[in-house]
């Protein structure tokens, strides 16, 4: 039974508004700042700076996201079997954990031990990996991305929800893409621009603490007013399993949020090896990033109205489309111009703007149709499903990468040889280009929820509450 607080509670609870969304922001904000610096530079910094092979690398993050799905589980049944407290049911677990993952997402990046032997730096990476992603992260992410479905009962206000959500991590990535190559390149004796690993390492404790303080500021900005009761029973694990199966919306969206995380990571991941090696002009990057946040900010102006008009489903499948294209042309024309590149990743981020939004909102889309069919309500665990499907597909496009700088015999001595670099263009091309083009098949034939199913799912919610409420 899922219903909005008493009346009496209701009176001392603030209305929906813009503080909710400006809280929700900051906490995509802040949990993106580390997850995109890991994303998009670790593995820079394990193979120029710790000397570590991009393979080990790669490898090393896969095994360890193999975990998530006993860690992302088990932290949605936590989520689901924990007490509304005056907190809320999800809010408590931010201020909890906001300081643990933010002190281990800077001990990741160690310089001070690029001199250790290479058993000791490989698991050094693989524990510090280890506990950020699968444990505190997971910790962190899962109440938070379930907190959406408790902050409103409204579609449009959970629509809200996801394009601030998504306009956090936007401005993440802008910061992180923007700074980072400004902060970490240095001019060698020769004049060539190297990778710093202490700069590295300091950049690393400044963003780890702007992540703590948004973390904070969106447990203080964000309120919980749907009152989603605790659930006693125990997880079946073979029934959980059995019920999947026949939820073809979860299925579909764990299947597009891992091919979308590899092709999202491909995109941004590479964008170090290809700005710095391909290019030979690694600050460079820092110009994508304002024109991505102006990009994204002018289309998440209007997005919502145009979801509402369209559907969640159909503008998905139509900005799929839009960034494979590019990047076909993009692999067709194999540009030697830094400058034309910078357009191709504008082309690909106007079909990024489109439906990354809307991603968030497909979560609780499920969750509702989950209710609807059953009449159990499972936020937390659905949730953890998902999330362990976007770290799990982040992680394989790591190790994706890794095999394919390993493939084409990349090394730190041989980083700038043409062979190399021309096989690092071919990479930021041929994986998003094959990932966004298989994301819209998935969305587009298996994803069920339309608009039309949407709506009436609302509408059969709506009228199911309003009756629990008035018993």
């Amino acid at each position: 039974m899922v219903h909005e607080m008493s009346t009496n509670q209701t009176k001392k609870v603030k209305p929906f508004g813009w503080h909710d969304q400006l809280g929700y922001l900051c906490g995509n904000f802040a949990g993106d700042f580390t997850y995109t610096l890991c994303t998009g530079f670790m593995m820079k910094f394990y193979t120029d700076v710790m000397d570590v092979s991009a393979v080990y690398v790669g490898i090393a993050m896969m095994v360890a996201q193999v975990l998530d799905a006993v860690t992302d589980l088990a932290m949605g049944q936590i989520c689901d079997h924990s007490p509304t407290t005056k907190e809320g049911k999800f809010r408590p677990w931010i201020r909890r954990i906001a300081g643990p993952v933010s002190l281990v997402s800077f001990l990741m990046y160690a310089n001070w031990f690029k001199t250790m032997p290479m058993t000791f730096r490989i698991v050094w990476l693989f524990v510090t990996y280890l506990l950020y992603s699968s444990v505190l992260y997971t910790a962190i992410i899962i109440p938070y991305g379930s907190m959406a479905s408790a902050m409103s009962n409204d579609a449009v206000d959970r629509t809200k929800l996801s394009n601030w959500r998504h306009i956090g991590g936007t401005l993440s990535v802008t910061v992180i893409n923007f700074a980072v190559p400004l902060l970490v390149y240095v001019n060698d004796a020769s004049g060539n621009q190297i990778f710093s690993g202490f700069r590295m390492t300091s950049a690393a404790l400044v963003f780890s603490i702007c992540s703590f303080v948004l973390w904070m500021a969106c447990y203080v900005l964000t309120t919980e007013r749907v009152k989603i009761p605790e659930r006693n029973e125990k997880l079946e694990i073979g029934a959980f399993l059995k019920g999947l199966t026949h939820n073809r919306g979860l299925i579909a969206i764990v299947l597009m949020i891992i091919v979308q995380e590899c092709s999202n990571s491909a995109f941004h991941g590479m964008g170090t090896y290809i700005f710095d090696n391909y290019f030979g002009q690694g600050s460079m990057q820092s110009l994508t990033s304002p024109l991505e946040t102006v990009i994204t900010l002018a289309i998440a102006a209007v997005i919502v109205s145009v979801v509402a008009k369209v559907g969640k489903k159909e503008i998905t499948v139509v900005g799929c489309l839009i960034s494979a294209g590019v990047f076909l042309i993009a692999y067709l024309i194999h540009t030697e111009s830094v400058w034309t590149w910078i357009v191709i990743y504008c082309g690909v981020t106007v079909g990024l703007a489109l439906f990354n939004p809307v991603t968030f909102a497909l979560v609780t889309d499920i969750v509702d149709d989950e209710e609807v069919r059953t009449g159990n309500r499972m936020d937390g665990t659905i949730y953890s499903v998902y999330s362990f499907g976007r770290k799990f597909g982040s992680a394989l496009s790591s190790g994706v990468r890794g095999l394919m700088l390993s493939s084409i015999g990349y090394t730190a001595a041989n980083a700038y040889d043409k062979v190399i670099t021309d096989g690092i263009y071919n990479i930021a091309c041929v994986v998003p280009l094959v990932g966004f083009g298989l994301m819209a098949l998935i969305v587009g034939f298996i994803y069920p929820l339309n608009k039309k199913r949407v709506d009436h799912n609302v509408a059969v919610l709506k009228e199911k509450h309003a009756a629990e409420e008035n018993a």
